[in-house]
Formats: C-alpha cells, structure tokens, sequence
C-alpha cells in the first residue's frame, strides 16, 4: 500500500482556508499515515491529529474580544504582535481544549518544521507524550520574525518554519511518501516577492545572522518549491488544493473575511473530493 503524506502550508490567518479542508476531510473519515505543517498549518496539523473538527477554526474565527490574539492590543499588552500565551496556553488549556489524549495515541507521524536561529535551516521537530513541549513546538512554527521573539525548545532558539521551509513537499518524500497531498494557502499564480520590510526586519536578529539571510533567499527559494510542486504535480505524485479565490492577508482578523475564505476551503474540499479519493487509490 502506498504511503500518502499530507503537507499543510502556513500563512497566518490564510490558514483558516487549510481548516475549511481538513474539517471536510475529518468529516469524511480521511487519515493520512504522515502529516507535516508549518506556522499556521502546524496548528491545522495538530488539530487534525486530534480528530477536533471546527477547533482551528473557531480559534482562528470569532467575534469576542477574550479571543483576540493580535493586533495593537496585544502589542501593549505583550509587546509582540500575537499573543503567543493566549494562544498555546490559555486556548489548549481554557477556551478552546486541546485532546491531547487522542493526538497521542494517534498513529500519524506528525512533524512541525520550524527554523533553527544559529543556522537558519529548517528543523522537523514531533512530541507524542510531554503536553508543555508539543505546545512550545507548535509555538516555535508559528513564531512569524517581526512579529514575535525567537522561541526556545530543548534550550535551542526557534523562529517560524516556513522561513526556512515554507512548503515542505521534499521532506514528506524524504520522509517515505510515496505520494503528498498538499494545502497551500495562495493561489496558483502567486510568487513571492522581496518585501520591503526585509532588511528592517533583520536588523532586530542581528544576534542571528542566519534568520536574516534567510528573509532575503525567502522569495527565490519559495518560488523554486513551487516548480518543483508543479512538476511533481505533472508526474503523478502531488495533489495540490489551492484557493481559487483572493486570498485574505495574513494578519486580518475581519469575522466575515475569515469565515469567507474558511468556508471556500470547505466548499473547495467537497468538490474535489471524488479527485482526492482517486489520488489516493480508494476512501482511506
């Protein structure tokens, strides 16, 4: 039997198009044996190994102002511009549970990829059985440079994966693949560009030099997984799911764009189910 891995890209609040999919899928009984995410799509993988429908997405997506975790008043209150305590601490352990019961005796493989500060190559990291670490894992995919400080796991300095690693199609296949499906959170004519923010961003990591070369090889290195996730698109060995429609920013926070763009995932899920199901040989 082949072995079918599941890529989930990050991209901050695009990620609620990745929650639309899974949630169908989870619906629809669909497992994969190897799942790795990135940012965002670390927390969509986390909570698709939990079996949670509706959980990133109702973290993601509301109206109530306990639940605001970015923005200027997160910024006075802690001094970065998400509130990584609200999100990896307050919402798994208050708000919004986290099962970690079901997540650890799951037999997916799951992986976060985040970025080593001293190197600025990406790392893979997994937990199955220390709650506080799997949570500083999934923190450390997620810490966007610029946006929030450097995350420390097992004493080592951690930044957002997807600097490093933005789609990692390669790793599932290193991994043992045999076949990736992958979400991506922007359309099929998207390549990146150099941001104008880049060099302001990488004076505030001057204590690793590594993450600010990285901010400038972003754009060509993405640009170039993209041609690789084209031609294994051609070959047979990569489904991509990818919105059709514009994409929201990555720090928005509007109710009705979320909820939008969330639902175009979950509409977009069920249309090209029949086509998933074939990609992967049978209803798995």
């Amino acid at each position: 039997m082949e072995k079918i891995g599941l890529v989930l890209e990050g991209g901050a609040s695009r990620g609620v198009f990745t929650a639309g999919v899974l949630d169908y899928w989870m619906e629809q009984g669909i497992t994969f044996p190897y799942v790795v995410g990135v940012s965002a799509g670390a927390c969509n993988a986390a909570d698709l190994v939990s079996k949670q429908i509706g959980r990133t997405r109702n973290t993601m997506i509301h109206k109530d102002k306990k639940y605001e975790y970015m923005g200027l008043r997160t910024f006075l209150k802690t001094r970065q511009l998400m509130d990584m305590d609200l999100i990896f601490r307050t919402f798994p352990e208050e708000y919004f549970p986290f099962d970690y019961d079901t997540y650890f005796a799951s037999e997916t493989e799951v992986e976060y990829g985040c970025t080593d500060c001293h190197t600025g190559r990406p790392v893979f990291l997994s937990e199955k059985q220390d709650k506080g670490r799997l949570m500083d894992i999934l923190r450390a995919s997620c810490a966007m440079p610029g946006a929030v400080r450097p995350v420390l796991v097992d004493g080592k300095p951690y930044v957002d994966g997807g600097l490093s690693d933005s789609i990692p199609v390669k790793r599932a296949f290193e991994m043992g693949c045999d076949k990736v499906v992958v979400i991506q959170t922007r359309g099929r004519n998207f390549r990146m560009k150099p941001s104008r923010s880049t060099k302001l961003i990488a004076r505030a990591y001057k204590k690793y030099p590594a993450v600010g070369e990285d901010l400038r090889r972003r754009p060509v290195r993405y640009n170039k997984n993209l041609a690789y996730i084209r031609r294994m698109e051609q070959a047979g060995k990569v489904l991509a799911i990818r919105p059709c429609m514009p994409e929201v920013g990555r720090m928005e926070k509007d109710y009705k764009k979320l909820m939008t763009f969330y639902r175009h995932g979950y509409i977009l899920a069920q249309e090209q189910f029949a086509q998933l199901q074939a990609f992967m040989g049978g209803k798995r």
